[in-house]
């Protein structure tokens, strides 16, 4: 799903709710668990996950095309863990 496809889903299902008032608040959801995020903190919504970041240290990469060894310099990224009540929703058919 695609965010567009999120504020249309969300518009259609809150008719009371513009569509312009939609795209905020889906933005600006978005945009504070990023700004969390690049400030180091976590961010939980109880259900559904966890966001945090996560350091990948330095190390020695490996060019696809020449097979030549290439510095990769350390670095943060983005990591989500899901929630209990999301697992069990997914697996609810096994």
């Amino acid at each position: 799903m695609t965010r567009s496809e999120l504020i249309a889903r969300l518009a259609a299902a809150n008719p009371h709710l513009y569509h312009r008032d939609v795209e905020c608040i889906v933005s600006t959801v978005f945009d504070e668990i990023t700004n969390a995020l690049a400030l180091g903190d976590r961010v939980e919504l109880r259900g559904f996950g966890a966001f945090s970041v996560k350091k990948r240290s330095a190390r020695m990469g490996r060019n696809p095309r020449t097979g030549e060894a290439v510095d990769v310099s350390a670095k943060y990224v983005p990591y989500f863990k899901t929630g209990k009540l999301l697992r069990e929703r997914l697996n609810l058919n096994e």
